[in-house]
This record gives structure tokens, C-alpha cells and sequence, in this order.
């Protein structure tokens, strides 16, 4: 980490949660943040669903909400980004604070509750990007007062599908009241059976991902894999938050709301080796939840991720720290003898059963 980067984060802590959420965006927007440009490195070049990637470092959903920093963000290290969750209507989210750090443990707890600018605003951004070698992905969510919550998910990816390269169906948010049981078998396979109908109907299909709780029970993910072959999802996105308040020590870990960060990457790394061992190589997996460190994400990959996300440890170690975690793989795979990442997702699966 730079000394100016240092610095800026050390700025940022000064302001409450959210506030300084919001002035991240502004910096990247403003150019005031250093960026390295793509990591563009061989053993690093991949594949997910079909996109190809130039490395398998992405950025989780939650960060830019209406995708107002797309451009800089593809130029910092990514190897694909994610932005939303965007609902058709626009929705304010849950009542102020709803955002809180909680330094101790290297984690946040959120309960934002799906606020966004609506998908006609979101679209209207994505539909003006440049493209390049980055492919840039939408989180689909449901307003907090649809009566159809399904149709919702499709209505966004309808809208906003031709302006992105692969979609994910979030139906693991906690913070949306009963938000989670549509990852109940029937409710999910009805839901994504229309998802893959409006998919269906854009002028470019695309990829379109599930993304899954930590919270659920063997029997659970096993439904969940059912359904996911079933209905021909592109692939799983393993974990969003966690409900769990296990062994946190910051005075804010009582807040109601979605773990992220340092203390999920267990729990979340154990779904996806789960999964992985459910899926034996029939869908791409993507690993989200704690990982802070090169070392961690390359515990994802071997645990059966054919990419990983991050978000909450830029928090607390920067933006430079996408670099560094892509860079840091290479490392472990020449270390370890593998001439392209994709021959070492899975090898440690074991390790988390």
C-alpha cells in the first residue's frame, strides 16, 4: 500500500461507514486513485461460463451499487466486476445507520436493505460504458414491496441485459424481509425458470449466476444443486453474509444485519467445497466471502472456485490490494507447478469436507 493510499484510507475511517462508502466512489470517479491498470498475466487467464477473463479476481456486488464507477474499476485490477443490486423501482433501503465497521475483526455488518437507483438509471450507465476486456456483471434484486418478487428479477435482467456480460440472481440478501426463502427448491426453480426465460429472450444470452447464503443446511445445497442443473443456470456464487455473530469481538457486532469479511471465510469456504463436491465439475463455482489475502484466495480456488470476489477487505487494506491478490496467485501456482489457474481449482477440496 502506497503512503497516499495510506493516507486516503486513513481519511476515510475519519467519516461514518456509509459516508465514507460514498467518498471511495467519488475518489475512483475523480481519478484520485491510483490504479495499475488490467493484471494481465498467463497462468492467470481463464475462463467463467464462457467469458473469458485475463484473471479470476472480481469485485462482489454491493460496492457500486448503480454503477457509477465502472470505467476506473475496470482499471483496477479486476478481472470482472459486479455492480447492484438494482430492483425496477428505485428504493431508499432501510432506515440510516445501516452500515457498520467493526475494526476487531477485520469485518462489516450491513443491512442496507436493496438501495439503489432503480434499473432504468442503472441501465441507462451500463448501456453507455465502453467495453473492454473486463466483462461487467449485474446483481438482480426484488423491490421490498413487489408482490411478485420472481417477476422482478426478471424484469431487470430484461432491462438491463443487453448492456452486460453475465447476470446474478441474488436471492440471499438478508437484510429484504423473507428475502431468503426463495431459496426454498420450488420457490428457486420457479424463480429461475423465469429468469431463464427473460434471459432467453435477450439479443445476446448471457451468463447468469446464482448467488447463495451461507447459512444453509447439506440438504439444503443439495436442493440448491438440483434445482441449479435443472433449471441450466451458468453457475453458483458461494457465499453472500452470514446471520452468524461467532466469536466477534468489535462493539458493534450485535447490529442487526449481513456479515462480511474475515470472520466468514471459513464458513463460506466449507459451502463452496460442499458445493463443489454436490456440482463434480458441471458448474463453475465463485468464491466470495473473507478473502483479504492472495493465500486465501487461492484457498477458494483449491477448494473447487473457478474465480473469487472481494470487497469488504478493501475496506481496510485498499484498492490496491486487487493487484496484489491476483499477482500473489500467480506466485502460488508457478510455486506449485501449475501452468494455468484452472488446474488447480478443486485439488484441496478435501481439506474444507
Amino acid at each position: 500500500m502506497s503512503t497516499v493510499e495510506r493516507l486516503g484510507l486513513a481519511l476515510l475511517h475519519r467519516f461514518d461507514p456509509e459516508r465514507a462508502h460514498g467518498l471511495s466512489l467519488l475518489a475512483l470517479r475523480s481519478g484520485l486513485a491510483p490504479l495499475p491498470g488490467p493484471v494481465d498475466l498467463p497462468r492467470l487467464h481463464t475462463s467463467l461460463a464462457g467469458m473469458p477473463l485475463l484473471n479470476p479476481v472480481g469485485l462482489a456486488a454491493g460496492y457500486d451499487k448503480n454503477a457509477e464507477a465502472v470505467a476506473p474499476l475496470s482499471r483496477a485490477g479486476f478481472g470482472f466486476i459486479e455492480v447492484g443490486a438494482a430492483t425496477p423501482l428505485a428504493q431508499p433501503g432501510n432506515d440510516k445507520p445501516r452500515l457498520f465497521r467493526l475494526t476487531q475483526d477485520r469485518a462489516a455488518i450491513n443491512r442496507f436493505g436493496f438501495n439503489n437507483q432503480g434499473m432504468e438509471a442503472i441501465s441507462a450507465r451500463l448501456a453507455t460504458r465502453t467495453r473492454g476486456p473486463v466483462p461487467v456483471g449485474l446483481n438482480l434484486g426484488a423491490n421490498k414491496t413487489a408482490q411478485n418478487r420472481a417477476a422482478d428479477f426478471a424484469t431487470v435482467l430484461s432491462h438491463c441485459g443487453p448492456y452486460v456480460d453475465f447476470a446474478t440472481v441474488n436471492v440471499s440478501s438478508p437484510n429484504t424481509e423473507r428475502l431468503r426463502d426463495l431459496q426454498g427448491r420450488e420457490a428457486l426453480l420457479a424463480l429461475l425458470n423465469r429468469v431463464m426465460e427473460a434471459r432467453a429472450s435477450l439479443p445476446r444470452p448471457i451468463p447468469v449466476f446464482l448467488k447463495i447464503a451461507p447459512d444453509l443446511t447439506t440438504a439444503d445445497l443439495a436442493d440448491i444443486v438440483e434445482v441449479a442443473l435443472t433449471s441450466r443456470i451458468s453457475g453458483i456464487i458461494a457465499t453472500n453474509t452470514t446471520l452468524s455473530r461467532e466469536g466477534l469481538k468489535s462493539a458493534s457486532r450485535d447490529e442487526a444485519g449481513g456479515l462480511s469479511g474475515a470472520p466468514l471465510f471459513e464458513k463460506s469456504t466449507r459451502v463452496l467445497a460442499q458445493l463443489s463436491q454436490l456440482t463434480q465439475g458441471l458448474l463453475p463455482l465463485i468464491g466470495v466471502g473473507g478473502v483479504s489475502s492472495a493465500e486465501e484466495a487461492y484457498h477458494k480456488i483449491r477448494a473447487g472456485a473457478s474465480a473469487v470476489q472481494l470487497y469488504t477487505a478493501m475496506v481496510y487494506q485498499g484498492i490496491s490490494l486487487v493487484p496484489q491478490v491476483a499477482k500473489g496467485l500467480d506466485a502460488f501456482l508457478a510455486r506449485d507447478g501449475y501452468a494455468n489457474i484452472s488446474m488447480a481449482v478443486g485439488t484441496g477440496r478435501s481439506a474444507w469436507l
